[in-house]
């Protein structure tokens, strides 16, 4: 008696369906389950076994040859366990073999036939949809996660028995016995928008440093603060999620499905629907920030996509650190080789890094700083070239005064709402500049895009060519510099690059030149 069972699996950002092949005939008895398997998936039929006997259902003294197609495939994880259990029922006859058409299983098996949650049932469960697939039984606590995706019936099962019940019921008593469930994504995205207990009305002075924010969020650019201690470089990092513009339906299911992979995704399978705000501490290893281990998993890098990674205390980090991230800013992705394929994460992120100027904190201030020229050089040393060249705005910060907190006093420092309105004028510009191009924001321009979409007059083309020696510009920064400039008409909803842009632009490059020189 053979059945056959549609599951799925997730290989690095990629999903992919799977066919559990189950074979059941007399024989010597055995259990047998082949097809490229990791340790997780070959301890799944002892579970399978002792899972179907305290249901109720013990395995007959038959020869049962379990197989996971594609062979070629590498397999990992628990998620097989429901599927295997329900395949060998099928061919035992305990429900009509049609039940399981257009249906895929997945699920985790605990040893009391309790169906226990795993990662990746979202990505899995849209690329069912993807391929007809009009139906899916998923662990109740998945369930939510998997109604994320409309038009596809989502049934939430407890337990084995729950599951077996549920197939072996007539077709048109099903939703009585276990109701669809059913989200409406868009609706819960909408509602949960600007939901945030921080605002930029909680900084008082630093203006250029709000300015420089609010341009880096209105074309999602790189940015680096540098400044002393306690003068507010981590306070409107920590807001900039508070001003940038809201996700959109696609990309908020792209980001949550990166958090289902990692089983990182809100309890109960809510949609992600802010961007992230990733922030790891100075020690974090390679491996961690970008991503790896035996099964791949994503990295610090992947969970910021779309959104912010936020690194503090830049300097501190170790050097190879800072410099792995030289490939994801520059081609938005990550990948890694291991012996079982190359598994590719997505990587397009807005980088935040804030310093300090030295290790002490107040270079070039030589009344208050006590570092010696080596240790100011070794300090900012950390800081390589190639990533300097990658950030799009580099700003410098002073210590506040006792001016600027007390007349801030009532309320007159803008608020995150204001800020945004600006942001997301500036944002649908860039929408309607570079509808059906594929390209989101001024950040994700190539050099092709430039020449098309900042195009610069001749008052405009003499400043920039008198600051490119200047300034030691290579092609990659003077790309930059225009993207910049770009955002800055957005944000003056000016359709082209005036001189006053592109000066404003020019001027966050000099604080890397002051540094590094």
């Amino acid at each position: 008696m053979f059945n056959s069972i549609t599951s799925g699996t997730v290989h690095g950002i990629r999903s992919c369906l799977i066919k559990v092949e189950v074979d059941v005939s007399q024989g010597m008895p055995c259990f047998q389950m082949v097809g490229l398997l990791g340790y997780e998936i070959k301890e799944a039929r002892e579970r399978v076994k002792v899972a179907l006997k305290n249901t109720g259902l013990p395995l007959p003294p038959m020869c049962i040859n379990v197989n996971l197609s594609p062979a070629d495939m590498r397999k990992e994880g628990a998620l097989f366990d429901l599927p295997v259990a329900v395949g060998i029922m099928g061919a035992l006859g305990h429900f009509p073999k049609e039940s399981t058409q257009d249906t895929i299983i997945i699920g985790e098996l605990g040893l009391n036939g309790e169906v226990k949650p795993v990662k990746g049932v979202l990505p899995i469960v849209m690329e069912a949809k993807r391929q007809g697939i009009k139906r899916c039984i998923l662990p109740k606590e998945n369930a939510g996660e998997g109604a994320l995706v409309q038009d596809i019936a989502v049934i939430g099962v407890g337990s084995l028995s729950e599951a077996l019940m549920y197939l072996s019921e007539q077709s048109e008593n099903r939703d009585k016995l276990i109701e669809p469930l059913r989200i409406n994504a868009q609706e819960l995205l909408d509602k949960s928008r600007n939901d945030t207990d921080i605002d930029f009305a909680d900084v008082n002075g630093q203006a250029a440093l709000k300015r420089a924010a609010e341009i880096a969020a209105a074309g999602l650019h790189h940015m680096l603060i540098i400044g002393p201690p306690g003068s507010g470089k981590t306070m409107v990092a920590k807001r900039i999620p508070s001003i940038l513009p809201p996700l959109s339906l696609e990309e908020s299911m792209e980001i949550s499905s990166i958090y289902s992979i990692s089983g990182a995704l809100i309890s109960g399978g809510t949609l992600m629907t802010s961007r992230p705000f990733i922030s790891p501490h100075h020690t974090i290893t390679k491996q961690a920030l970008v991503g790896g281990g035996k099964v791949p998993m994503p990295g610090m890098i992947t969970l910021a996509h779309r959104g912010i990674l936020f690194m503090d205390e830049f300097p501190e980090f170790k050097r190879e650190t800072i410099d792995i991230l030289r490939q994801p800013l520059e081609e938005k992705q990550v990948q890694i080789a291991r012996s079982s394929g190359t598994y590719v994460y997505p990587a397009d992120f807005m980088l935040i890094a804030a310093m300090n100027p030295c290790p002490c904190g107040y270079y070039p201030d030589m009344q208050k700083c006590k570092c010696s020229p080596y240790e100011v050089h070794r300090y900012l040393g950390q800081v390589s070239g190639p990533i300097l060249d990658r950030i799009d705005i580099c700003v410098e910060t002073n210590a506040i005064q006792i001016s600027e907190l007390t007349s801030a006093v009532g309320g007159k420092e803008e608020s995150s709402e204001e800020i945004r309105a600006r942001v997301m004028r500036a944002r649908q510009i860039q929408k309607e500049r570079f509808a059906g191009t594929g390209i989101l924001f001024n950040k994700d321009m190539e050099a092709k895009d430039i020449k098309k979409y900042c195009a610069l007059g001749h008052k405009e083309k003499r400043l920039l060519e008198s600051f490119f020696g200047k300034l030691n510009l290579t092609a990659r920064s003077y790309h930059r510099i225009l993207k910049v400039a770009r955002t800055i008409a957005d944000l003056s909803c000016s359709e082209k690059i005036e001189e006053e842009h592109l000066t404003e632009a020019l001027c966050y490059r000099v604080a890397d030149d002051k540094y590094w020189k």
